[in-house]
């Protein structure tokens, strides 16, 4: 009785585990994508944080956290935060892949300045590019805060310490 049990056991655990079996084979079989991970649209966009113990305060940025917003201002900071993800996805994939050849070309043999320059140039416009639209954003979104809520974000940035704990 005590055999038929294991036996038992390791048959289910056996059955339990032969899907991540294939997920693991099928992962190790795909290539590698030519951009960076792509984002699902459910969850915010870059910079932003969840806060799952502060109610509301999923999907902020970060110098949002802990203010109280109106049900008008999550919908327009919501409205700015998606409007600008295209961009930064475009952005983002452009940086990716010049990094990428620029690390192939580093790497070959036939190795040529001038395009490993403009490589990195591309890669750094694209890095700006980025930069510049969070912080338009981040201006945008301080254009949607009542005069108090912005002395609660510069209340948050005088604190002392990194302004973005890990």
């Amino acid at each position: 009785m005590k055999y038929l049990s294991i036996a038992v056991s390791l048959l289910l655990l056996s059955a339990c585990s032969m899907p991540l079996l294939a997920l693991a084979q099928q992962s190790q079989q795909t290539p590698a994508p030519d951009g960076p991970p792509p984002r699902a649209m459910p969850e915010p966009p870059p910079g932003f944080a969840h806060a799952p113990s502060a109610p509301g305060a999923q999907g902020l940025p970060p110098f949002l956290r802990g203010i109280e917003l109106s049900e008008a201002q999550q919908d327009k900071v919501f409205a700015a935060t998606y409007a600008q993800a295209p961009l930064l996805r475009q952005q983002e994939k452009i940086a990716f892949k010049a990094h990428a050849q620029l690390r192939e070309l580093a790497a070959s043999s036939a190795y040529d300045d001038t395009k490993a320059s403009a490589l990195a140039n591309t890669a750094a416009q694209a890095m700006a590019t980025i930069s510049l639209q969070q912080a338009r954003l981040e201006q945008q979104l301080l254009a949607v805060l009542t005069p108090e809520q912005r002395e609660q974000t510069q209340q948050h940035d005088s604190r002392p310490g990194p302004r973005h704990p890990q």
